[in-house]
């Protein structure tokens, strides 16, 4: 029997929603109506005082394990090049920015000189204006020289919240520089009637990866005159741009540069990114263009107080198998979003799902009617997958302080401008150090002091994180894993490519090294044809439609109100399976629906408006097996291994489970046809001998494998730019393949993502800091802080604790340190 654990997709169950009362010890503030509290900024409680505040109340003070305090840091000015246009600097001044940051000064010099550069510094750290200075510059420079549309640039983001946020920013700051500087957006919520004019005139373009591989390049002829003329090509928040989604965007981007080279232009990139690991390299990996990076950080920053908060165990539940409850850090969030609301702290509260962003919104707004019926107004929840006019208004609203709370998923966490924020909720370890420091940066943009707090989840990567704080205080951030080679990003690339402009032998070495083996099977596959002049995409319809980038592949499933005929948004396509699958539970701004009928042809799931009393969790099957071993390192008899798998997984039921307790009220069998995926994995062995020596009997090796795996799968993200979601796990007492009990742990992409190559890689130390993860946790026999998972398909049993630490110690004592490829 093999015991799985999913990747992306799996249905993201929360456990009990524990309804304590919340205690109020402070008064509230002055926050009739929209905008702030009617305090001044200079009355503004301190972060460590907000801190204090919080933690009042019964048991409340010990659920902090740390704080962290982060003193102010002044600034160090620089003057602007003297190539950067006279107008231009008085426009950055009349903006009240008198001279820039050293950094931003630096950036511009080399972006002047034509070099590509990637600007690697804090949240709130200008950034923007980095770039922004040579860009408008050359864009005035340009409408000067030309009588036509002159110089252009082209912005690049990840969001759409994000591009319309920036492209306020521009037009109010190039407003003294009347028409010279025509931003305007181009993403799938642009009117059509508004695109041609966009095509013609505006000169900085803001637009995102998808439109660019969508819209704009397979549309190439009409958008000559905008490339031909293209100085510079702006990527912000480059370090999103990992796995799948940068392995794509980093073809995209080879497909721009080549697109260019025909109309006669060579732009300049300019990245912005958080604090990275070796972010030139990154930014050159995403680019195919050489970079250099600045990650001196030279602006102010106010104080910030960091601290790591642990929910309680509630002692009267027990979870699955028995297990220890911990309360869920969504209702703890809500609990604290509550009392900042409540103070007149204007607070984010970021939280990994749609559905954890719907239930904190709802708890909160709940609290809050209890204690002033004008406050639940005041919060609301923000979320991918919302109708691009709600996005607005909720921007809009955050923006202006209408909003007072706000819980959103990472659609938020990038770059939007909300200025005046004081404090920051994380509601999990959001995967990635960069990401943390993020969405904690978020808070104190004006240079105030702020707060932030991770709320763990009862998770072991969580769990160790917040009695670990050096692993998050005292480590670099993460390098960024992206792999354009992978044949399965690759390909549909080429087909693109071919579409726009037939492929040449000189476009090898633009796309890398797998293209020349890749071009006679996409010939083989009738995709493409060779003829004199290169390669020609085949089809009538359109390649840029063979891959989605946003590594889901297929059609987004749309979420509709069966009754009427509402669109209330849509899932991907890789996550309907365990989502909207028939019964259900979807929740929408609040309001909870019912699956009544999901079409997978026609790409929709049917609801209806309901009000159950319980949560719905997938359950399904998974085997794997091994179809190529690429590298393979003795441990001394055991062995650990990298290569190509296939994976086959099927969803067969679903558990409903009463909100509150988290108590299972039955199980409905599903028919829902299985998933293969062909992926990369890393997978390690043991054999008879060590299970003797580790005292591993039959009886309880299947547990003590499954154990090992969950919890490998938890602190995976420490090592690698991925999430637990990003990655899945199989463990089999007898594999087929190995013919003997096999861990695997996998990429839940096509083709892979990087991630388990990087576990390979750090083999050593990840799987040390899993066996002493699952040691250190009180529990007696596991629970999910160590090695429960809330996804395992096979509802965590067996497990074995003790076996997978005795297990993994027996195995790392002949590990050698370094276990690099």
């Amino acid at each position: 029997m093999a015991f799985n654990h999913l990747p992306a997709g799996a249905h993201d169950a929360f456990g009990p929603l524990s309804r304590t009362p919340v205690t109020h010890s402070v008064p509230m503030a002055n926050t009739q109506g929209p905008g702030r509290p009617t305090a001044p900024a200079d009355s503004r409680p301190t972060p460590g005082t907000v801190l204090d505040r919080l933690s009042r109340g019964p048991f409340r003070s010990a659920r902090i394990t740390h704080t962290e305090h982060l003193p102010p840091r002044a600034g160090r000015h620089a003057v602007w090049p003297d190539r950067i246009r006279t107008d231009v600097v008085a426009a950055i001044q009349a903006a009240g920015i008198g001279h820039p940051w050293e950094h931003q000064a630096a950036a511009a010099e080399l972006a002047l000189d034509g070099e590509s550069v990637v600007v690697a510094t804090g949240t709130a750290s200008g950034k923007s204006l980095a770039y922004l200075a040579p860009v408008l510059s050359a864009l005035v420079d340009g409408a000067e020289a030309s009588n036509g549309r002159g110089a252009t640039a082209l912005y690049l983001s990840p969001t759409k919240a994000l591009a319309a946020d920036q492209r306020r920013a521009v037009r109010d700051l190039a407003a003294p520089l009347g028409n010279a500087v025509r931003a305007a957006a181009y993403d799938g919520d642009t009117p059509f009637e508004e695109r041609e004019w966009v095509r013609q005139y505006a000169n900085y373009v803001l637009t995102n990866p998808d439109m660019l591989h969508r819209g704009i390049l397979p549309a190439h002829p009409r958008w000559s005159s905008f490339l031909r003329a293209l100085r510079y090509v702006v990527i912000d928040e480059c370090h999103t741009y990992r796995g799948v989604f940068g392995s794509h965007v980093a073809q995209v981007l080879r497909r721009l540069r080549r697109l260019c080279a025909r109309y006669g232009s060579d732009p300049v990139f300019l990245l912005a990114s958080a604090t990275a690991s070796d972010p030139a390299a990154a930014a050159s990996r995403l680019t195919g263009v050489q970079v250099t990076e600045i990650t001196d950080d030279a602006s102010p920053r106010g104080e910030v107080v960091f601290a790591l908060w642990e929910p309680p165990l509630l002692t009267e539940l027990r979870g699955e198998r028995g297990a220890p409850v911990r309360r869920t850090a969504t209702a703890e969030t809500a609990d604290l979003l509550t009392d900042l609301v409540v103070q007149g702290i204007r607070t984010v509260a970021f939280v990994r799902s749609r559905r954890g962003a719907e239930l904190i919104s709802v708890i909160t707004q709940e609290r809050l009617a209890e204690v002033d019926r004008s406050l639940p107004r005041r919060v609301a929840a923000y979320r991918g997958g919302y109708l691009p006019e709600e996005r607005r208004a909720l921007e809009r609203a955050l923006h202006s302080g209408e909003l007072l709370g706000l819980a959103a998923t990472t659609a938020l966490e990038l770059g939007v401008d909300v200025s005046g924020l004081d404090a920051v909720l994380i509601t999990g370890y959001p995967g990635t150090r960069a990401s943390l420091w993020q969405q904690a940066g978020r808070a104190g943009r004006s240079g105030q002091g702020a707060l932030a707090v991770l709320v763990a989840r009862d998770d072991p990567l969580d769990t160790y994180l917040v009695h670990h704080p050096e692993a998050l205080f005292r480590q670099p951030v993460e390098a960024t894993v992206l792999d354009p080679d992978n044949p399965y990003v690759l390909a549909p690339h080429l087909c693109a490519a071919a579409e726009e402009l037939p492929l040449t032998e000189a476009d090898l070495e633009l796309f890398g090294p797998a293209t020349g083996e890749l071009l006679p099977q996409l010939e083989t596959a009738r995709l493409l044809r060779r003829r004199t002049t290169g390669w020609h995409w085949t089809r009538r319809e359109r390649a840029s439609d063979l891959t989605d980038i946003r590594g889901g592949g297929g059609r987004p499933v749309q979420i509709v109100e069966e009754s009427t005929g509402r669109l209330l948004g849509t899932v991907d396509e890789s996550a309907a399976h365990t989502a909207v699958h028939e019964g259900a539970v979807h929740l929408h701004q609040g309001r909870t629906y019912l699956v009544r009928h999901l079409d997978l042809e026609g790409s929709a799931a049917l609801v209806e408006a309901a009000d159950p009393p319980f949560s719905t969790t997938a359950r399904d099957t998974t085997s794997i097996s091994v179809l190529e071993t690429e590298t393979e390192i003795p441990w001394g008899s055991a062995r650990l291994c990298f290569g190509s798998v296939e994976v086959t997984n099927q969803v067969v039921s679903y558990l409903r489970r009463k909100l509150i307790t988290g108590e299972v009220l039955g199980e409905a069998k599903l028919d829902l046809p299985p998933r293969t995926l062909r992926t990369r994995a890393v997978w390690w062995t043991v054999t008879e001998d060590q299970l003797d020596e580790a005292r591993i009997s039959p009886e309880i090796l299947g547990g003590a494998l499954h154990a090992a795996e969950h919890a490998s799968i938890g602190m995976l993200p420490l090592f690698a730019t991925c999430d637990r979601w990003d990655i899945g796990g199989v463990s089999v007492p007898l594999h087929p393949d190995t013919l003997l009990p096999t861990v695997f742990v996998y990429d839940g992409h096509p083709g892979g993502a990087g991630f388990a190559e990087r576990a390979f890689q750090t083999a050593h130390a990840w799987l040390t800091a899993t066996r002493d993860a699952i040691a250190a946790c009180e529990c007696e026999a596991g629970c999910p802080s160590c090695i429960q998972s809330p996804k395992c398909g096979n509802g965590n049993d067996p497990l074995h604790k003790r076996g997978a630490v005795r297990l993994l110690t027996r195995l790392l004592s002949a590990a050698p340190r370094a276990t690099a490829p």
